[in-house]
């Protein structure tokens, strides 16, 4: 499966648990896993977390706090994470190494989590700096060795400039497919294991058949390119 899904609530939404419960639900089996961030996480409290952890049937959970931060507090916030059911968390690679993503790298590997680390984001913005620095940020997370990074979809150069210098092993995720601009598949072409999708599945009228509409897109696309 090469399709995460972002769940980000709305601004208004009622309750942001039964919202996320019913799009998991919706796409049991569907996807490889689904990725939360601030919005769901202080909305839905540690307890939301744990309720939609229980209910994903073997789909991957993912902690998007971009933790930014010295490694001991990153690794409390991981800690935390972990007893609550996730399986990854994200972190910025540009904390650098000592005293930081040495440390949490060495919880997650205690816990049993997944750490991913963004070298690149999606946005427009993000060519302000990140872009620029991303030789320097790809180098920290190949010393850190986490189990995947972050790179854009809309910016798939950098996806496969980083391809050819990843260990087999270590993941691509992608996001900024759809209200970001990138198309289902640009990202997997370019060399990414996963594309990871918001807005453009659960705001739908049916997250299930958006989802499917997006796989068959993956795999149009990458039938194109091979």
């Amino acid at each position: 499966m090469t399709l995460i899904v972002a769940l980000d609530p709305p601004v208004g939404l009622g309750d942001p648990l039964t919202w996320a419960l019913g799009i998991v639900d919706s796409l049991h089996g569907v996807v490889r896993g689904f990725k939360i961030g601030l919005p769901f996480i202080l909305s839905a409290g540690i307890k939301g977390v744990e309720r939609l952890s229980e209910r994903l049937g073997g789909a991957m959970l993912i902690a998007d706090l971009k933790l930014a931060d010295i490694g001991y507090v990153m690794s409390i916030s991981a800690k935390l994470l972990a007893d609550a059911g996730v399986d990854a968390v994200i972190a910025h690679a540009f904390v650098g190494y000592k005293d930081a993503l040495e440390d949490l790298k060495k919880m997650c590997d205690d816990l049993g989590v997944k750490l991913v680390l963004v070298v690149a984001m999606s946005h427009r913005g993000a060519s302000e700096v990140m872009w620029k620095a991303y030789g320097d940020l790809l180098e920290i997370a190949l010393k850190v060795a986490p189990w995947g990074i972050v790179l854009p979809a809309t910016n798939t150069d950098l996806i496969r400039m980083a391809r050819k210098r990843l260990r087999e092993n270590m993941r691509i995720l992608s996001p900024g497919i759809g209200v970001q601009g990138a198309t289902p598949g640009e990202a997997l072409c370019a060399g990414a294991d996963y594309e990871i999708v918001g807005r453009l599945i659960t705001l739908s009228r049916n997250p299930y058949q958006k989802a499917i509409e997006v796989l068959e897109m993956q795999k149009e696309m990458m039938r194109l390119c091979s």
